[in-house]
C-alpha cells in the first residue's frame, strides 16, 4: 500500500527545492539522505540568475541573507560586460552550498516536508501501486512505498542505477582539487588565474577568515579515489603553482573530482524520475550543474504533483523529459567548451582572442549571456508569434491592480500555481473559471520600466498571458482568448466545473 506520494532521494539543494515545489502543488512528499547530518560542503559558490529568479518565485531567494552578484559575465574566463545587454544576466556569487541548503531546509519545514537522514536506498521495485523503496537506516532496514520516485543523489546516482538507466557520456580526462580552508590569507582569483601547461588555481573568500581554492592541473588523477584526498596533496600542487604555502591552514573540507560528462537516457522510466547531477553530470564549472538541477526541480515539481493529485491532463509527466532532456544535452555541450577555453594552454589564445572580440558585440554578447544565465532557455509551446512564448516572463515585472497596489510577477507565482494575467478581465479570464483550483487569475495593467521603450517591450504589448508554474510563458493573446482553452487544457487539465456557455 501507499505511505506516500513522491520519495525525493537526495537531500542537495535540488532535492529539497523539489521537495519544496511538490509540497506547494498539494503532494505529500519526503526526502531520503544517506548521511546523518548536512555535509556542511560547499561545491557550488552560487548559481546563475534564473536559478536566482526560481528560487525568488518562491520566497527562498530573501532568505539566504546577504549575497553579491557578479557584475561581469565570462564564458570559459573571456570576460565581456553584462551592462550593455537589455536584461540583467548577472548570477549570485560567493553563495555557499550549505547557506542554500540552510534555507531550503528552513522553507521545507514550514511546508512541514519530513527529511530523513540516514536512510540510504538499497532497491527499487515496481509494484501496481507504485515504487517500493528498501533502504538502510538508523533503525535498520525497512521499506517504503511511493507512488512515484525522484532520484536527486548526484552524479554516482543509487536510484539511477537500480533503476536500469544508462547514461552515456565522457570520460573524465583530467582533474582538480579542491579545498576550504582558514587561517591564511591569499590573493583572491575568483575566476581563475591562468597559469603554463594548462594549470589554473582559482581563490575565492566564501566568509570571514575562510577562503575556497581550486587547483586544475593535468597532471592530477583524472578519476580520484572518492574520499582518499589529503590536505598535503593539496598544499603541495597550491605551492607548485603558486610557489605560496598553505601548510598552516585548517583545511574544513576537500574534495577530488575530475571532468567527465554525462546526460541519463531518459530522465523518467515509469514510476522513477531523476533530476540534477543523477540526470545530467556536467563537468564542474561557475556552478552550471546546480543551476541546471534547480531548474529541472521548477520544471518537474508541479507536473508530477499534478500527476498524484489527478488533475494532470494526459502526457503532462512526459513534458519533463522532452523539455529538459535537450536542455542537459546543450548545457553538456556548453560546459565542456568552455572548459576547453577556460583550461586550455597557451594554444587556446588565438581563440580567447577572438571570442573577446565578438563578446564586445551586443548581439554575441547576449547570445552568450542567455546560455551562462539560463536566462535563454525557450520551450517549444506552439505556434504563437510572440517574443515572449515559451520564454519566462520577467518575475520583477510589475501589474497596477484595480485596488490600486502594485504585485511583481514573482510575488503572482509565490504559491506555486498557474498564472493568467490580463489587463480587462474579459474573455481569457472566462476561460480559467472552472480552473481557479490550479490557475490564478489577476487583472491589471503592466508598469512600463523607465528605461524601456514602449514600442519593443514585449511585456507591456502583452493584453493576457498565460504563465506556468515555472514561470514559462505557455500562450499569449494580442487581444483575443484564441488559443487560450486549448493552452489551459494542455498544461493544466480539464475544468472540476463545466465552462462558461459558448466557450
Amino acid at each position: 500500500m501507499k505511505t506516500t506520494d513522491v520519495i525525493v532521494v537526495g537531500a542537495g539543494p535540488v532535492g529539497l527545492f523539489l521537495a519544496g515545489e511538490l509540497r506547494l502543488g498539494g503532494a505529500d512528499v519526503v526526502v531520503y539522505d544517506k548521511l546523518p547530518a548536512p555535509s556542511g560542503e560547499s561545491r557550488a559558490l552560487g548559481f546563475n540568475r534564473r536559478a536566482a529568479e526560481t528560487l525568488g518565485q518562491r520566497g527562498v531567494l530573501a532568505r539566504l541573507g546577504e549575497f553579491r552578484w557578479g557584475p561581469m559575465g565570462h564564458f570559459g574566463g573571456v570576460r565581456f560586460d553584462l551592462g550593455m545587454l537589455d536584461e540583467d544576466h548577472s548570477g549570485v556569487l560567493g553563495l555557499s552550498q550549505a547557506r542554500t541548503e540552510d534555507a531550503l531546509g528552513g522553507w521545507l519545514t514550514e511546508l512541514g516536508v519530513p527529511v530523513r537522514r540516514g536512510r540510504e536506498v538499497t532497491g527499487l521495485r515496481e509494484t501496481p501501486e507504485g515504487v517500493v523503496v528498501t533502504y538502510d537506516g538508523p533503525g535498520g532496514p525497512g521499506e517504503e512505498t511511493a507512488a512515484y520516485v525522484v532520484g536527486c543523489d548526484g552524479a554516482g546516482s543509487t536510484v539511477r542505477a537500480l533503476a536500469g538507466i544508462a547514461a552515456p557520456g565522457w570520460e573524465a580526462t583530467r582533474g582538480m582539487y579542491t579545498a576550504e580552508i582558514t587561517g591564511v590569507a591569499l590573493r583572491p582569483r575568483p575566476i581563475g588565474e591562468r597559469l603554463p601547461g594548462g594549470c589554473m588555481v582559482v581563490c575565492t573568500p566564501v566568509g570571514p577568515g575562510r577562503l575556497r581554492i581550486v587547483v586544475h592541473d593535468p597532471s592530477l588523477p583524472a578519476r580520484p579515489t572518492p574520499g582518499a584526498l589529503t590536505f598535503a596533496e593539496v598544499a603541495a600542487a597550491w605551492q607548485r603553482l603558486t610557489g605560496e604555502s598553505i601548510d598552516d591552514a585548517e583545511p574544513q573540507w576537500l574534495w577530488a573530482t575530475g571532468n567527465s560528462a554525462a546526460n541519463a537516457e531518459e530522465y523518467r522510466r515509469g514510476r522513477v524520475l531523476l533530476a540534477g547531477d543523477a540526470a545530467h553530470e556536467i563537468p564542474p564549472l561557475a556552478a552550471w550543474g546546480l543551476s541546471a538541477g534547480l531548474q529541472d526541480a521548477a520544471n518537474l515539481g508541479w507536473k508530477l504533483a499534478a500527476t498524484v493529485r489527478g488533475t494532470a491532463p494526459e502526457g503532462l509527466l512526459d513534458t519533463y523529459h522532452a523539455e529538459r532532456h535537450p536542455v542537459g544535452a546543450e548545457l553538456i555541450r556548453n560546459a565542456r567548451a568552455a572548459q576547453k577555453v577556460y583550461l586550455g594552454d597557451d594554444a587556446m589564445d588565438p581563440i580567447r582572442e577572438v571570442m573577446g572580440e565578438l563578446l564586445a558585440h551586443k548581439d554575441a554578447a547576449e547570445q552568450v549571456a542567455g546560455i551562462v544565465s539560463g536566462l535563454g532557455i525557450r520551450y517549444a509551446f506552439g505556434d504563437g508569434t510572440h517574443p515572449l512564448l515559451g520564454l519566462r516572463l520577467p518575475p520583477h515585472r510589475e501589474l497596477a491592480l484595480a485596488d490600486g497596489t502594485r504585485a511583481r510577477v514573482a510575488d503572482l507565482l509565490r504559491a506555486g500555481r498557474g498564472l493568467l494575467v490580463t489587463t480587462d478581465g474579459g474573455p481569457a479570464a472566462e476561460h480559467a473559471e472552472g480552473l481557479t483550483d490550479r490557475v490564478d487569475v489577476v487583472t491589471g495593467t503592466w508598469i512600463t520600466e523607465p528605461e524601456a521603450d514602449a514600442g519593443t517591450d514585449a511585456v507591456a504589448s502583452l493584453d493576457a498571458v498565460l504563465v506556468r508554474p515555472d514561470g514559462y510563458v505557455a500562450w499569449t493573446s494580442p487581444g483575443s482568448a484564441d488559443g487560450l482553452a486549448e493552452a489551459l487544457g494542455r498544461w493544466f487539465g480539464t475544468a472540476r466545473v463545466p465552462q462558461p456557455a459558448g466557450r
